[in-house]
C-alpha cells in the first residue's frame, strides 16, 4: 500500500460557468427537462381523452391557463433553441461525403432546417383541412 496521497482534481458547483461553450451546452440539456415537462402534459391530454369528453374539458381548462400558456411560449423557445444547437452539431456527427469530396457542413443545416420547415407546413396543412 503506498502512502502517496491521490491527486483529486478540485472542481466547483460553478464549472460551466466560466467557459460560454460549457454554459450554452448545460442551458441546451436543461432545456430537454422543460421538453419532456410538456411531453407529459400532452401525455395526460391523451389520457384525460380516454377518459371522456368532461376529462378532456377540464384537460383543455388546465393548458388554457395563463400560467400554463407562459410554459408552453416558454417550451416553444427552448425547443427552437434545442433544435438551432443540435442542427449545428449534426454536421460534426454526420461525417457525408460525395465522392472524393467532403460534404460541406451549411448543406447538412440547410437540409434539416429544409427538413423541419417541410414537416411544419405538413402538420399545419394537415391541421386546417
Amino acid at each position: 500500500m503506498s502512502k502517496r496521497k491521490p491527486y483529486t482534481r478540485e472542481m466547483k458547483a460553478d464549472w460551466w460557468r466560466k467557459d460560454s461553450f460549457f454554459t450554452m451546452y448545460i442551458i441546451r440539456e436543461g432545456s430537454s427537462l422543460v421538453i419532456a415537462l410538456y411531453c407529459f402534459m400532452l401525455i395526460a391530454g391523451l389520457f384525460s381523452l380516454t377518459q371522456g369528453q368532461s376529462s378532456f374539458e377540464t384537460w383543455l381548462g388546465f393548458i388554457s391557463h395563463p400560467i400554463t400558456i407562459v410554459f408552453q411560449v416558454l417550451t416553444l423557445v427552448w425547443t427552437l433553441y434545442h433544435s438551432y444547437t443540435w442542427f449545428q452539431l449534426a454536421p460534426k456527427a454526420a461525417n457525408l461525403w460525395m465522392g472524393e469530396k467532403r460534404v460541406p457542413d451549411s448543406w447538412i443545416v440547410n437540409a434539416m432546417y429544409a427538413a423541419l420547415a417541410g414537416c411544419s407546413a405538413l402538420g399545419l396543412i394537415i391541421l386546417f383541412l
